[in-house]
């Protein structure tokens, strides 16, 4: 399944599509479980934590998600609600039924939901972290990401590095289609071969006082080719599998359309390499990173 076209994607241009990585039995398996999961949802017992990521942080710093919630969702099924889900004018009314005002729901889906745990683990899952490279790959940040219809929120260029920082370098995204994704509802776009021209210049970390979350500078800027175009879009079918190097430029535009995109995702890191206790995500105490 992980053929030698696919490492040689990967390696020149930072992204690589695997096409039918899972049946069509598989995706829906999949979706009834998210069906379940968003329906449970119950907003009068949750903080109302959204997940910010585009030009609102730029306005307001102070908006950075960084709650206990947040911070305690490494090993849990979390929900975090899109910015345009809640009227802030009313004391955080929901404009939309609480099933459709989920942003993602994470961050240890391979924890805690059978149905993503025995996908995250399978065999062309470990072989394709092996045909990368990896020694021993540590799992973490899975989560379903909804793009919900009409409100799903951009995500504007950025590294996954910057969030899953390890030293050296080594973050790969494994980030599966569970719906048709194109322009229309906000597909990934990605700049080939930036994560070869584009070095890591800041974390997204905890603050030292686990007050919340910022951005902090670890290089001097070098000239990022981030710009506000020039993308290439990946347009997948669902059950497509994309990785995504740490080191990528990538993005997706708001969903404007009617239709949801629906995506499972996790990361790999190298287990020999240094995950320090800057990063965001922390395993509980007497934990670690899951095995692959």
């Amino acid at each position: 399944m992980f053929a030698d076209t696919h490492l040689a994607a990967f390696r020149r241009d930072g992204c690589a599509v695997i096409a039918d990585f899972i049946s069509a039995e598989q995706v829906v398996t999949l979706r009834q479980r998210i069906d379940e999961l968003l329906r449970s949802f119950d907003p009068q017992n949750h903080p109302l934590t959204t997940f910010a990521t585009g030009q609102s942080q730029r306005q307001q710093p102070d908006i950075h998600i960084g709650d206990q919630y947040f911070f305690d969702s490494a090993d849990k099924t979390s929900f975090f609600l899109e910015e345009g889900a809640i009227d802030s004018s009313s004391g955080g009314r929901l404009t939309v039924e609480p099933h459709r005002a989920i942003n993602k729901i994470g961050h240890g889906l391979h924890l805690t939901e059978p149905v993503f745990a025995e996908l995250t683990h399978s065999a062309p899952v470990k072989d394709i972290a092996h045909g990368l490279g990896f020694r021993d790959p540590r799992v973490l940040q899975s989560m379903v990401i909804c793009k919900q219809p009409g409100i799903g929120g951009a995500v504007p260029w950025h590294q996954d590095s910057t969030f899953l920082y390890t030293q050296p370098l080594s973050a790969c995204g494994f980030w599966l289609a569970l719906e048709d994704c194109t322009l229309d509802n906000g597909c990934l776009e990605f700049i080939p071969g930036s994560h070869l021209t584009t070095p890591v210049t800041k974390r997204f970390v905890r603050k030292h006082d686990d007050s919340g979350t910022e951005m902090v500078s670890i290089a001097p800027d070098a000239g990022e080719a981030r710009g506000t175009g020039g993308g290439v879009p990946i347009e997948v079918a669902a059950g497509s599998l994309v990785l995504i190097d740490g080191q990528v430029l990538h993005r997706s535009s708001h969903n404007y359309s009617a239709k949801s995109r629906w995506i499972y995702t996790f990361h790999i890191v190298e287990g020999t390499a240094g995950y320090d206790q800057r990063n965001w995500l922390q395993m509980p105490a007497g934990a670690e990173l899951t095995k692959l």
